[in-house]
């Protein structure tokens, strides 16, 4: 088994200027191979486009390549977009990851929220954010704030309608100012 230290080696982005964080439950095995987050399924690279959040097109941000160009240049510089996990370790499933992962991933975000002050965090799924609030039975929407940064939950990326999860990904972006 791989110490911790080597899966903070994923490269997470966040900064002064982030408008809006993404928090993820963890990394898939192929995301943690290819140090890109959500590129094991990409739908999420092509929701945030359909929605307006980057301006990539999907033939694109098919290729593992350019997807990490464009993480790497203009994820959080360009698009002021931020991503983070609870949990650093990668999995195949949810259900893998272990309860005392979370609290260190919490308090990790939290301090995260608190230097950086992203206008929105978006929880990737009701089960992250049930992880993060320690709870499980939170809904999709809009939650309460952490200091003055707005809380959203996302339906996760992988099941169900596009068009819920790109207008959802639209709301967060108008909170945050990034879309009319």
């Amino acid at each position: 088994m791989e110490c911790q230290s080597e899966y903070n080696q994923l490269h997470y982005q966040i900064s002064y200027d982030t408008k809006i964080l993404f928090i993820g439950a963890n990394p898939s095995p192929g995301t943690y191979k290819r140090r890109i987050p959500f590129s094991s399924n990409k739908t999420l690279w092509y929701y945030l486009h359909d929605a307006g959040l980057i301006e990539e097109n999907r033939t694109v941000l098919k290729n593992d390549a350019d997807l990490k160009k464009i993480y790497q240049e203009k994820f959080t510089k360009i698009y002021k977009l931020g991503i983070l996990n609870l949990v650093n370790r990668p999995t195949k499933t949810f259900a893998e990851i272990k309860a005392l992962e979370t609290i260190e991933g919490t308090s990790r975000i939290l301090a995260a929220i608190n230097r950086y002050r992203p206008l929105v965090v978006c929880f990737i799924g009701k089960r992250t954010y049930d992880l993060f609030i320690k709870k499980s039975q939170s809904t999709y929407g809009w939650q309460p704030s952490i200091d003055t940064t707005k809380i959203y939950v996302m339906h996760t990326p992988l099941r169900g309608l596009a068009q819920i999860r790109i207008n959802e990904l639209k709301e967060v972006g108008k909170a945050a100012g990034l879309l009319k």
